[in-house]
């Protein structure tokens, strides 16, 4: 497996502080990191910045919201970083859900497999260079009516952008194979992932007439390593709220794709009843209800045996790129935990 982060440029409570850690952890051999948008600081101008400062490390959009640019903007941003960066970005895509889409954005998030569709083939049709031209159900190119003729980029593409979309939902699962070349996924859970995620995965690369070589199956969990029993207990009691905000909290009311992840690969009951409570504003309770066997299946937390057995597990599961978050409360240690995290998975054999 390949090594990979996650980071929010304004996170760690200083702009300056996180620039250090990317720097850091491409030192420490890691090979890919990925820099979110969610609500808070925009991807694309941290993305420069540190393909600036880094020279080996690939960097990753995860992920830029489908609807809130136009597929040519999002494809004149990945040939920028691309070409910025001598070939080391991927375009990381994702529908996002309809409190962020409606209620940050004012963009409908209606049709988002359609839209996600169409964003791709756009960004495929400008990155390959030709004159931009698209008529679809969610974007026509020119627009019809007016005087303009089709366009191409003044600034041609110097290497090629994989596209890798995040999707959670067996629909958006099955585009994925269809027209991406990796998938950004979480709630990840081994055990139940043939069916829950793999299943549609393979179904779109089946229709597009490959399997999963040469695809990225990229997953993301927390890692943190415990000095024994009692301290990993601590560390499971205080991320259960942690779960209990994304089985309850993430989305709208109505529109939860964390939640219905976690249905689909066994917990159906008790992850309906932690958003109901939640909702309800029981936070307490809701957190009272996540088990200790939830917090461990999606996460790489624990001793260091624990971690190193369930880097195995991930491993023989499919998936090709670990995505870790590093637990710790200074950059040091997160630092750290990062290179301890790295360390095991070439130990184990899971990078080879």
């Amino acid at each position: 497996m390949r090594t990979a982060t996650t980071v929010e440029a304004a996170a760690l409570g200083s702009w300056s502080r996180q620039a250090d850690f990317v720097v850091e952890a491409e030192k420490l051999g890691l090979d890919v990191c990925w820099v979110a948008e969610a609500w808070g600081s925009d991807a694309p101008s941290a993305l420069g910045f540190y393909a600036a400062r880094t020279e080996r490390m690939l960097l990753g959009s995860a992920v830029m919201q489908v609807g809130t640019r136009t597929p040519v903007a999002l494809a004149q941003a990945a040939i920028t970083l691309s070409n910025l960066s001598g070939g080391r970005f991927l375009l990381g895509l994702g529908p996002s859900g309809p409190q962020v889409m409606e209620g940050l954005h004012g963009v409908p998030f209606a049709r988002p497999l359609a839209r996600t569709r169409e964003t791709v083939e756009i960004v495929r049709q400008v990155v390959a260079g030709g004159k931009i031209s698209h008529s679809g159900s969610e974007f026509r190119i020119p627009l019809p009516g007016g005087e303009a003729v089709p366009m191409r980029l003044s600034m041609r593409a110097e290497h090629p952008v994989p596209v890798y979309l995040a999707a959670l939902s067996p629909a958006m699962l099955r585009l994925t194979g269809q027209v991406a070349d990796g998938w950004l996924g979480t709630s990840f859970v081994p055990e139940g992932a043939a069916d829950a995620y793999f299943a549609p995965l393979d179904e779109g690369l089946a229709a597009s007439g490959r399997g999963r070589a040469g695809f990225d199956v990229c997953q993301g969990a927390e890692v943190a390593f415990a000095r024994d029993e009692e301290a990993l207990g601590a560390m499971i009691a205080s991320r259960r709220k942690e779960l209990a905000f994304s089985l309850g909290g993430m989305g709208s009311a109505s529109t939860n794709f964390y939640n219905r992840a976690y249905g689909r690969q066994g917990w159906a009951e008790v992850a309906a009843e932690v958003r109901e409570r939640w909702q309800a504003g029981d936070r307490d309770g809701a957190a009272g209800l996540v088990t200790d066997e939830m917090v461990l299946a999606t996460t790489l937390i624990g001793t260091e045996e624990m971690v190193r057995r369930r880097l195995r597990v991930w491993r023989d599961a499919g998936v090709d790129t670990v995505r870790l978050y590093p637990a710790g409360e200074t950059l040091d240690d997160r630092l750290d935990t990062l290179g301890r995290a790295i360390e095991l998975v070439r130990e184990t054999g899971a990078g080879a």
